[in-house]
């Protein structure tokens, strides 16, 4: 069974346009932590040959989602707690000086976003709907990364965005947990508003550390010794 979801024509060079499908796999999950990456099917569930597959893989394995090994070929990265808080050091740092730097960049219309992006994440706190809100989310703190205009500043920030949705931190997220972070965007959007660049730093730092330490204890817990095969 391929891992691949409705596949679109590779337009673009067969090698990017594989690292792209083969990154979403990933990051939605088809593919988890450990897993082995087979040159060979991956060329053939895509339908090109081996040698843009092991092109893509080189390019996903210095964003960090693959590595390879000698005798094993590439797997899916996985990382332990200490791995991951340090990523959240290094989101926390990155996403809190995007959100300073915006305070004094953003535009009227930008703005407009977020505060619509804010009554939908609402609008989706009681349906249950995970994955609506995990996209909403995405919407929300990409807005802010557009606002700093800074390519060179988005570009480190989706590195470290990305484990999170590999390990599906927003799955245990609970209600509460979720209501949370919609105030949190509440006020980082008030933040933006007067541009208080010192503010909006810090609540999107503290937003980011919430986050943190909702995946780092569900990670823990599943490398524990009596949780059999959650890891």
């Amino acid at each position: 069974m391929s891992i691949f979801e409705a596949q679109t024509p590779l337009s673009r060079t067969a090698a990017a346009a594989a690292a792209d499908l083969i990154r979403q796999a990933i990051v939605d999950g088809r593919v988890p932590p450990g897993h082995r990456l087979k040159e060979e099917e991956l060329a053939q569930q895509l339908g090109i040959s081996r040698t843009p597959v092991r092109e893509a893989l080189l390019v996903l394995q210095s964003e960090g989602l693959v590595e390879a090994a000698p005798n094993r070929g590439a797997t899916v990265r996985a990382y332990d707690t200490a791995d991951l808080e340090e990523m959240y050091e290094l989101r926390a740092l990155l996403e809190g000086h995007a959100a300073g730097r915006a305070a004094s960049r953003v535009t009227p219309d930008q703005l407009a976003q977020l505060r619509e992006s804010c009554t939908r994440f609402e609008g989706l706190l009681d349906g249950g709907d995970v994955q609506a809100l995990v996209l909403e989310n995405a919407v929300f703190h990409e807005t802010i990364l557009e606002a700093t205009s800074s390519e060179r500043l988005r570009a480190m920030v989706r590195q470290v965005i990305a484990l999170p949705l590999v390990y599906k931190s927003y799955v245990w997220y609970s209600p509460a947990q979720a209501s949370a972070s919609y105030h949190c965007h509440l006020q980082l959007v008030k933040a933006l508003e007067r541009g208080d660049a010192q503010r909006a730093e810090l609540v999107m730092r503290e937003h980011v550390y919430e986050a943190r330490d909702v995946l780092v204890a569900h990670v823990g817990a599943s490398a524990a010794p009596d949780a059999g095969d959650a890891t």
